[in-house]
């Protein structure tokens, strides 16, 4: 990226704005970003524990196959999920709060016994998957907001704070040449005036 600018005052102090601007900025993304990084780390950490706390879940009930068969599976549903919202180094995230399920009346007469015991497994069930279902969908925004933040602070570090030193140090070699020349021009200019007074004496 190349930086637009000219050869002046007004150009260099704009420049030299902008360049403390990234500096000043530059530790608080590093920042960001490692807080990001280590967010997204344990959010990966944790749906791969849910994934197996559900895979155990599933497997533990695999037994009672047989009996799922008789199961009215339309007896329980999710009726509504309340959601939260949490801030994890300036990104919003979505966070789980509650599960509301909504059970159909069934007869504990002429139902088996175990119905109930197998409404709680399905609740039990469905609480993990909804809540790695969260975690997913967090871990996806962390990992996003992680990128764009490693891709600012690569912009500042490797390409926006070494172009504006580069084009600072063209402009103040400029100006210190072009100050250089106007001072030689101006000794010229007296040594000649000089000898011209000496030969008219």
């Amino acid at each position: 990226m190349a930086i637009k600018f000219q050869y002046n005052k007004t150009s260099l102090q704009q420049l030299e704005k902008q360049l403390k601007i990234r500096v000043r900025t530059l530790p608080i993304i590093k920042n960001k970003e490692s807080a990001l990084r280590l967010e997204v780390k344990r959010c990966k950490t944790e749906a791969a524990e849910l994934e197996e706390r559900l895979e155990k879940q599933i497997q533990a009930y695999e037994a009672m196959f047989a009996l799922w068969n008789e199961f009215d599976a339309s007896l329980i549903r999710v009726k509504d999920v309340h959601l939260g919202v949490r801030k994890i180094a300036g990104v919003r995230v979505p966070l789980l709060e509650t599960v509301d399920f909504e059970i159909r009346p069934y007869s504990v007469f002429c139902s088996p016994k175990w119905y109930a015991d197998g409404i709680h497994i399905l609740k039990k069930l469905a609480e993990t998957a909804i809540e790695r279902e969260f975690t997913l969908a967090k871990l996806g925004l962390l990992e996003h907001a992680r990128k764009k933040t490693t891709q600012k602070v690569n912009l500042f570090e490797k390409v926006q704070i070494p172009g504006y030193q580069d084009a600072l140090r063209k402009i103040k070699r400029f100006m210190e040449d072009e100050e250089n020349l106007s001072k030689s021009s101006q000794k010229i200019l007296k040594s000649i005036q000089e000898k011209r007074k000496e030969a008219e004496v």
